[in-house]
């Protein structure tokens, strides 16, 4: 089976949990050890949902990540998403169809299409992963939540008119909540 992936325009809707996006990355400990991060931002609130961090990330990994976030945040309605095995395996397939959660995988070799974590993803890559040489998965751990707690409830954003990504979630939501009451 081929599959086909067609351009789709890049808006970030300011609504909790419309989109999330997910991407790896990759570095080593100072012993040579490489790890990976899987990070997961929620596209329309900027916001870190979480950075999994390990020496090996499966498919069934990821889905236990997405569980965890979903059991304290609800779920998406899609995902965004490359082309990686972990991305199209059978098994993340099985659970977006068991959740009701869409997959928008970007075209191969199209990173921008996926420019909310690629953008994301430089930050993280500047600030923490290229900053620190690092003796232990648990130190990438430990750097990569304080700066993750950095980035979500210290940090204005531009895109967010200069507010953190939390507040603006909050605002954003008590928004929402306050045209259900009026409806």
């Amino acid at each position: 089976m081929i599959l086909t992936r067609e351009r789709r325009p890049l808006a970030a809707v300011p609504v909790v949990n419309q989109s999330w996006s997910l991407d790896f990355m990759h570095d080593t400990l100072y012993c040579g050890k490489r790890f990976r991060t899987l990070n997961v931002i929620d596209e329309g609130m900027r916001e870190c949902l979480d950075i999994e961090i390990d020496t090996s990330l499966p498919a069934s990994r990821v889905v236990r990540v997405l569980d965890r976030i979903s059991v304290w945040r609800g779920l998406p309605k899609q995902l965004r998403l490359d082309n990686g095995p972990e991305f199209i395996s059978a098994h993340l397939i099985a659970w977006c169809q068991r959740n009701n959660v869409e997959m928008l995988h970007i075209q191969p070799g199209k990173p921008n299409q996926n420019a909310y974590i690629e953008r994301f993803n430089r930050t993280f890559r500047y600030e923490v992963l290229n900053a620190h040489i690092f003796s232990s998965i648990q130190q990438v751990r430990d750097i990569a939540w304080g700066w993750m707690t950095d980035y979500n409830d210290e940090r204005p954003h531009d895109a967010l008119n200069g507010m953190t990504p939390t507040a603006y979630r909050e605002k954003i939501t008590a928004e929402n909540s306050n045209l259900e009451l009026c409806a």
